[in-house]
């Protein structure tokens, strides 16, 4: 491409080498340097007047110094005189920060976005975001690609019998994701959840017990049902005085059956007392007395679609497994105390839920969650993957906690056949790729190139499946200098 510079960042060379053998050119000269105390040092060794820019760079385990490096870079080109700066980031730093998580917190992608404005750039490129709501965070346009075609294409090709898979997400944040695979491969989609078990002898339970018991009282039951009856009789049901209501003697009937006072007010309602409601006996099933809907039954039963399993560090146990938990609250003490009591009162405050807005929030925390060695969590399973293959999806692999746990509540309590982990990033930190690996439930690890992933662990790791981004990233850069849609990149092709 003709006027076209494309500068390579020192997180991604390799793929900064296949976007530039797609595109028929090579790396622009660039000298990457640091001095003694760490300071980022960038020089430009080619001329950049009037050129459209392209500079590469992903995330890293250096991730700041990557940053600064990209910032500085793009600074240089903007004294250099050219004519666009576009910055093509694989995975944009700092994505999971992209809202407050508490109220002294800091939305650090935003911040990042000011940094890359006011260095020069005019177009950012970039691959799943977290949240495509942080788009709105940039004051240049953002084109926010997606690897979905190019995974779902793949599962067509190398997953067996991919037509009767299951796409499941592991948390209740990345349903939309999930979903969105699932239509695209119409296939049907499941979700895990964890949520803490509380013990036994807690205040929260004696309330709820409490509240069970007068829900199941008799007279309410009865009142119930005498309501239901009601609204069922007709309304000249009253002739011989049998199911006549109690009304009002100072009023009278409308034209449409409906009470109202003689001086035209409206009736208050009248409030029946605890002894009243006590009175009123359930209705009994005379002959012929038929209501509608007689082939239609209603019942208490849990779905069949919805498993529960008990998770303890991470790992699901037998149902007859030692609490933590319960054995943390029989060394407790027995009497009230006001923290026992404000912990309960805690049952009752609402909970902030994944999809009203905290989503990364909880996800973030739910790794460090399931991991503590003196919390059960209960894991929850929704829906049918027996004898199927899962697909577990999220936008990131971090942490293995989350994956191991969503792996084995589907194949020990789901009994599924097999499980794919898959994933944009592969971000891999600490030794996540390892326990995956040595994790038996899990089979196959599919990611894409966006993050660079260390040479020792890629060898090591059998289940490890690495799509390539290069031609994604090729076409959009080519797409950008010319002009043309970006619509055909979003588009899922049929083979």
């Amino acid at each position: 491409m003709r006027g076209t510079l494309i500068f390579a960042g020192s997180s991604c060379p390799a793929l900064t080498g296949k976007i530039c053998a797609n595109l028929g050119m090579a790396p622009a000269d660039a000298e990457l340097t640091q001095f003694s105390n760490g300071e980022t040092s960038v020089r430009i060794l080619t001329s950049v007047r009037e050129k459209d820019v392209f500079v590469i760079q992903s995330g890293s385990p250096k991730i700041n110094d990557t940053i600064m490096e990209l910032l500085i870079m793009i600074s240089a080109c903007k004294g250099g005189s050219a004519n666009k700066i576009t910055a093509v980031l694989p995975y944009f730093p700092y994505s999971r920060q992209s809202k407050k998580k508490s109220h002294r917190g800091a939305i650090t992608a935003r911040m990042l976005a000011n940094l890359l404005g006011v260095a020069g750039v005019k177009h950012v490129i970039t691959v799943d975001l977290h949240a495509s709501q942080m788009q709105g965070f940039f004051k240049c346009p953002v084109d926010n690609l997606h690897a979905e075609p190019l995974i779902a294409r793949w599962i067509r090709h190398n997953v067996p019998n991919w037509k009767e898979a299951v796409v499941v997400s592991k948390n209740a944040g990345g349903t939309k994701r999930v979903t969105s695979l699932a239509d695209a491969l119409k296939l049907n989609f499941g979700m895990v959840t964890t949520d803490k078990k509380r013990g036994p002898n807690m205040t929260a339970s004696m309330i709820m017990n409490h509240i069970d018991g007068i829900e199941r009282q008799p007279e309410l039951e009865a009142i119930s049902s005498q309501m239901r009856m009601t609204s069922l009789a007709p309304e000249n049901g009253t002739a011989n005085g049998e199911g006549a209501q109690e009304t009002d003697p100072r009023s009278v009937a409308d034209a449409q059956g409906s009470p109202r006072r003689v001086d035209g007010r409206s009736p208050r309602p009248r409030v029946a007392s605890r002894s009243r409601l006590a009175r009123v006996q359930p209705p009994t099933n005379d002959e012929g007395d038929d209501t509608e809907g007689d082939g239609v039954e209603y019942n208490d039963q849990r779905a069949h679609e919805v498993t529960h399993g008990r998770l303890v560090q991470g790992h699901i146990v037998e149902d007859d497994f030692p609490s933590p938990a319960t054995s943390a609250a029989d060394a407790s003490v027995t009497e009230e105390d006001p923290m026992t009591m404000s912990h309960a009162s805690s049952f009752f405050t609402s909970q902030p839920h994944a999809l009203g807005g905290s989503g990364d929030a909880v996800s973030s925390d739910e790794e460090e969650e399931i991991l503590k060695p003196k919390v059960e969590h209960m894991i929850t399973l929704v829906g049918d993957v027996k004898n199927r293959t899962v697909l577990i999806v999220d936008d990131m692999i971090d942490k293995p906690g989350s994956w191991i746990a969503a792996a084995e509540t589907v194949v020990k309590k789901g009994r599924a056949k097999k499980v794919y982990c898959i994933a944009t990033h592969a971000v891999f930190g600490a030794d996540c790729l390892e326990q995956m690996q040595a994790c038996d439930c899990i089979d196959a690890i599919v990611v894409t190139n966006s993050y660079p992933i260390p040479e020792a662990k890629m060898r090591n790791a059998s289940k490890l499946v690495i799509l390539d981004l290069s031609f994604l990233l090729a076409e959009a850069i080519r797409r950008n200098h010319y002009g043309e849609s970006m619509s055909p990149l979003f588009q899922h092709n049929g083979d």
